[in-house]
């Protein structure tokens, strides 16, 4: 490993993002997240707003149906100014740390050379107005993960108006796939008749409020320099699917999935005289749990698309799922002996 390749293990051209910003945490209110520099943290200047959530893999979060995944990491800009400090404070950081290993500081000078006063000349200073600086931020969810070290570019400039020839070099099109990964949904827990407590071959009606189960999005936006570019992702649910718990179990439909009705409602809440009729949604125990319960778990499958900055769309995004379990206990019907 050069000296310089050491360096770029505190840059960032492969390091740990610190954090996306702010936590936003949120349960399903409008948040705003956005970050900057921490330390020597680069943190993602990328802002989301809407139906989001902070870092962290908190409840509500959408899980692709296929083996796509949002970007684990990916390249922004900067201005000269902001990259200038960022250099100079991690390169002051790292000189002055008690017992910092003299590669480290050899490392981190080297760096700085490279842009103060070797390849470049005082971080482009004198170009601000021509472009701007790209560097490489991860997920700080995903840091561990291979795909998060695939940004291993050293910063790079970037003429204003031209396109970074770098994979996942921020476009709406990224801004899109991070804003999936923002989505906070809904628990899936759905309304049971009978409640929770339901009888051997009795048929359970089940079904979700429309009131519950609107359209998600999440806005992600970046506005540095001069790049200002955003994209709205929306998720909308379209099916419900029941899984009893147990093999001996039938679903209505046989399928188990239930689909969405035109209101935006999924299933029919149970009402008096409808005990004859099979449920457009629920499910039928042919065993009691004896003295446990069986574990319901119901997934709702939401459509997603994105629109933005060219792009009036909508573009579909992979489907993503969402579920919760809840416990049901099925007892044997009592039968009376006279």
């Amino acid at each position: 490993m050069t000296a310089v390749t050491g360096a770029c293990a505190l840059t960032p051209g492969t390091a740990m993002a610190g954090g996306w910003g702010s936590d936003g945490q949120s349960n399903g209110a409008k948040t705003e997240t956005r970050g900057g520099q921490s330390g020597t943290d680069i943190l993602s200047m990328v802002r989301f707003s809407g139906s989001a959530q902070g870092s962290g893999s908190g409840k509500g979060n959408v899980t692709p149906v296929t083996d796509w995944a949002p970007p684990a990491c990916w390249y922004e800009p900067r201005t000269a100014a902001d990259f200038q400090k960022y250099v100079e404070d991690m390169y002051t950081e790292t000189v002055n740390y008690p017992g910092q290993h003299s590669y480290a500081k050899t490392a981190v000078g080297q760096f700085r050379d490279m842009y103060k006063d070797g390849k470049y000349k005082d971080y482009n200073l004198k170009k601000a107005d021509e472009g701007t600086w790209w560097v490489a931020v991860q997920d700080p969810d995903r840091w561990m993960e291979p795909a998060a070290q695939r940004c291993d570019e050293m910063p790079f400039w970037v003429v204003n108006g031209d396109t970074p020839n770098a994979p996942n070099a921020v476009t709406p099109r990224v801004l899109a796939e991070l804003a999936y990964s923002r989505l906070r949904l809904p628990e899936t827990e759905v309304t049971l008749a009978p409640k929770n407590v339901t009888k051997v071959n009795l048929p359970t009606w089940a079904w979700l409020d429309e009131a519950k189960f609107k359209p998600a999005d999440v806005t992600a936006q970046i506005n540095v320099g001069g790049l200002h570019i955003q994209a709205t992702t929306t998720a909308k649910p379209v099916a419900l699917r029941l899984e009893a718990g147990t093999d001996d179990a039938d679903t209505y439909p046989a399928s188990g999935d239930c689909l969405i009705n035109e209101d935006g409602s999924i299933g029919e809440p149970w009402a008096r005289g409808k005990s004859e009729r099979t449920p457009p949604c629920g499910l039928k125990y042919l065993r009691s749990s004896g003295d446990g319960t069986f574990e319901l778990k119901a997934t709702v499958t939401w459509e997603i698309s994105w629109t933005g900055t060219g792009n009036p769309g909508p573009t579909r995004l992979p489907d993503g799922t969402f579920g919760t379990t809840q416990d049901v206990t099925v007892q044997e019907i009592q039968s009376v002996n006279r």
